[in-house]
């Protein structure tokens, strides 16, 4: 069982009620076990943080970044969040907004591609 923060869970619960366009759009492809019979979750808690998406039999965590991500800041902040969950064993897809809604297709081959060939740990 994943820790996280117990006061996210009613944000993550406004989150999934206010998804974005491109929020929607990927959720639209990945739910209901629609890529290899993955499940995927959305707006889920885990540690202090509340990942866009997330598939755990493949330790995915998928990421949508609009323009906040570009600053210097949000760039300084989503590094400092993917180590911890890289920490924790699972791989960070990051996509923009804008490829989501301009390349649905290509971001859905780079998720299914990773499902199917995933990294190979280096402690196996």
């Amino acid at each position: 069982m994943l820790s996280y923060n117990p006061n996210l869970k009613k944000y993550s619960r406004d989150l999934r009620k206010n998804m974005t366009d491109a929020e929607r759009t990927l959720w639209s492809k990945i739910r209901k076990k629609q890529i290899k019979g993955r499940q995927f979750y959305r707006q889920k808690p885990i540690g202090n943080y509340i990942v866009d998406f997330y598939c755990p039999s493949a330790k995915l965590i998928i990421e949508l970044d609009g323009g906040q991500h570009l600053t210097e800041k949000g760039k300084s902040e989503d590094e400092k969040r993917d180590e911890y969950l890289k920490r924790l064993g699972f791989e960070v897809k990051r996509y923009s907004d804008i490829e989501v809604l301009r390349d649905i297709e290509g971001v859905l081959e780079d998720i299914y591609s990773f499902i199917i060939n995933p990294p190979q740990s280096p402690f196996c």
